[in-house]
């Protein structure tokens, strides 16, 4: 029993000192962390929604770079939306002209000669493409970003403009004599080559 004592008294003493330590630090591995690294305990502290409100807050404020890069953007989007239907307009106005050439032309099948109202519309069509090279000639450079809006007409237009030049003289119109019809000689604004190939194979 003399031996027992002692023991009895160390497990006593352990005990004791175990329930204060545990009642100074409820949790032994928070306070490892508190003495040697305490920006670690700290940064459990926080919950991951504090942390990416925080981040969010830090990049949420605009750049004002980026700001005027769409602003400019937008002005030129805007500039050319505004020229686009400047050229739409026109381009309705030669559609219209080409529906009364082409009606003019449909009396050669009843056995008239060439129309001379069919012809009187060469100098409308030639004034609107004068309006055209003016609308562009505002915009150097940018002949072929907008051609395709007045394409698809321009090859009506010349194709039946080879038949009339057929019909009066039995030869072809070459493509220095459609430009010249519609005016269509200029350095930045001129009878492409392709519309007027494609308006002879179609026609």
């Amino acid at each position: 029993m003399q031996y027992m004592k002692p023991a009895l008294r160390n497990g006593r003493y352990t005990l004791i000192s175990s329930s204060l330590s545990n009642t100074l630090n409820p949790n032994p591995f928070i306070f490892f962390l508190t003495s040697p690294f305490h920006t670690l305990q700290t940064f459990r502290s926080q919950s991951p929604i504090s942390c990416f409100s925080s981040s969010m807050a830090f990049s949420s404020a605009p750049d004002p770079s980026l700001e005027k890069q769409f602003g400019e953007f937008r002005t030129h989007l805007e500039q050319s939306g505004t020229l686009r239907d400047r050229i739409r307009t026109v381009v309705s106005e030669i559609e219209s002209t080409t529906r009364l050439m082409y009606a003019s032309i449909l009396l050669v099948h009843h056995s008239r000669p060439t129309p001379e109202k069919a012809k009187s519309q060469i100098d409308v069509l030639k004034e609107k493409y004068k309006q055209l090279a003016d609308i562009l000639g505002g915009y150097p450079g940018q002949y072929y970003r907008y051609h395709g809006d007045w394409k698809s007409e321009t090859q009506t237009v010349v194709s039946m403009l080879t038949f009339v030049h057929w019909l009066e003289t039995g030869k072809l119109l070459e493509h220095k004599e459609a430009e010249e019809m519609l005016g269509l000689n200029g350095p930045e604004f001129n009878l492409d080559v392709e519309d007027y190939l494609v308006a002879k194979v179609c026609g």
